[in-house]
């Protein structure tokens, strides 16, 4: 049997860097899928307004899909690597501090556990202990609320991202050039909202808001997109435009 002090009241919250950050990766996961659907459908709904065609469709769409996953890979990497580079940084520093200086920062830990609210006596004894136990790391969740080891990949989240909008903007791809001509855009309407549905109501979950709430939010702001493009193909195609 567990041992009662080893039992977690609160099991399935995020207590741990690991399980957070697992989270965001799966929440900015089911964020780029969702970039995905409703990106590369309102293109190929917009072309399809304009033209029965499958070939512009096909080019547009493959288009799209491509453009939209190195887009959302390049943006990724270089926000993870910003965010990554002022990390190690203040990791740098801060081992350099206490390698300089360590009673400075034993002082600078005692203070802000009295600042958390414990006594000047227990703040002391849990500056010690947790220096003597690994010092770097007692610093860095105290003073900077990060941990050396969560530090991102830039090319993880670049190649997650890159992955997360492909499979999200196969399913409109399918979807318009599967089904027959005459019902392809009611078909991709269809699919894409229930995938928005989807999508929504599993972001919602994995971040605990309200699960319908976020859903209608972006099954309203997919169809909105689908029914502007369509409209606006459908413009362009009544024009002459487009042979």
């Amino acid at each position: 049997m567990t041992p009662a002090s080893q039992v977690s009241p609160h099991r399935e919250e995020p207590h741990t860097t690991d399980t957070a950050a697992r989270l965001n990766w799966l929440r900015a996961g089911v964020l780029g899928a969702n970039d995905g659907i409703v990106s590369v459908a309102a293109v190929v709904v917009g072309v399809a307004g304009a033209t029965t065609s499958t070939g512009p469709i096909l080019t547009a769409g493959m288009a799209a899909l491509v453009g939209g996953a190195i887009s959302m890979a390049l943006g990724e990497y270089v926000s993870v690597s910003s965010q990554t580079d002022s990390q190690r940084s203040l990791i740098e520093k801060e081992r350099r501090e206490l390698a300089e200086m360590p009673q400075e920062e034993l002082a600078e830990l005692t203070a802000l556990y009295e600042a958390q609210g414990l006594t000047p006596q227990t703040a002391r004894q849990v500056a010690v202990e947790l220096t003597e136990h690994d010092a770097l790391a007692a610093h860095l969740s105290a003073e900077l609320h990060i941990d050396e080891d969560d530090v991102a990949s830039p090319w993880h989240a670049a190649v997650a991202s890159a992955i997360a909008f492909t499979l999200g903007a196969v399913l409109p791809m399918l979807a318009i050039l599967l089904p027959p001509e005459p019902v392809r855009v009611p078909v991709t309407f269809i699919a894409v909202l229930v995938a928005l549905g989807a999508t929504g109501w599993t972001g919602a979950a994995i971040g605990g808001g309200s699960r319908l709430r976020a859903a209608s939010r972006v099954v309203l702001g997919g169809a909105l997109a689908l029914a502007a493009t369509f409209g606006i193909g459908s413009l362009i195609g009544g024009s002459g435009l487009v042979g």
